[in-house]
């Protein structure tokens, strides 16, 4: 089955345009949606969990209508945002006593144990914990009401290479049974490198290709240099693609 099912997305605004997205994701896997800044990857996402409206495009979770079961629906995503704060002098108790309020299968049991395996103290508050910490604690109220679809938007950015390496290992660990998928946006190719298992590139605001990671490496080996004997990476593909010459 398929965890996510997108088509013909699309959202205008006065200088940008998100133009007729469409991609797929199944369940048990991580897809990286990548492009350079401001290509359109969180108004894509943004789009997908209806924190903007978008102008046409059909949204299937689960094989059910977005739109239609909105509510059911994110009874079963889990968002994290890197760069999001929550108040910064709450404890994280105080926090979680509100969110879980939200949920029908909050699983108090599953939580518990995520905040011992992230090694989370529940009386830290917000500002005392590092970005890899808050990204944890994040996954954590994801996890524990039985996300099967998580949407991460830049969650390793600005984290040293060690911290980076360990969400990376988790987001792998949280597949592994077929049960769950990732949604993941990025402009740090080399997590994906790392991680992904399908590739979704969004150029200003259209869809360039997607497809599982090898295919899509492949198709654009057409960049490669004629001195080069090995294939281009996905941060070379970026770069070559999106290349601009200025004149000065």
């Amino acid at each position: 089955m398929k965890a996510l099912s997108i088509t013909g997305l699309t959202k205008h605004y006065p200088n940008f345009t998100l133009e007729n997205v469409s991609f797929s994701l199944e369940q048990g896997r991580i897809m990286g949606l990548i492009g350079k800044n401001g290509a359109g990857k969180t108004t894509t996402l943004k789009s997908i969990l209806n924190m903007v409206t978008p102008d046409a495009g059909q949204i299937e979770m689960f094989g059910r209508d977005f739109r239609r079961h909105e509510q059911q629906c994110k009874q079963e995503i889990g968002v994290v945002f890197g760069g999001i704060d929550f108040y910064s002098h709450k404890r994280l108790s105080s926090i979680t006593a509100v969110t879980k309020r939200f949920y029908s299968r909050w699983d108090e049991q599953a939580y518990q144990k995520y905040l011992k395996t992230f090694e989370l103290v529940p009386t830290k508050r917000v500002k005392e914990l590092s970005s890899g910490m808050k990204v944890k604690y994040m996954l954590a109220l994801a996890l524990s009401h039985n996300a099967r679809l998580l949407i991460l938007d830049e969650p390793t950015s600005g984290l040293d290479p060690v911290s980076r390496d360990d969400l990376l290992s988790l987001f792998r660990q949280l597949v592994k049974d077929g049960e769950r998928s990732i949604l993941y946006s990025t402009h740090i190719t080399s997590d994906l490198e790392k991680c992904a298992d399908d590739i979704t590139y969004i150029k200003d605001g259209k869809l360039l290709a997607s497809a599982d990671k090898e295919t899509f490496i492949e198709s654009f080996q057409h960049l490669r240099r004629p001195e080069e004997t090995m294939q281009i990476t996905l941060e070379d593909i970026m770069i070559r693609t999106e290349r601009r010459n200025y004149d000065v």
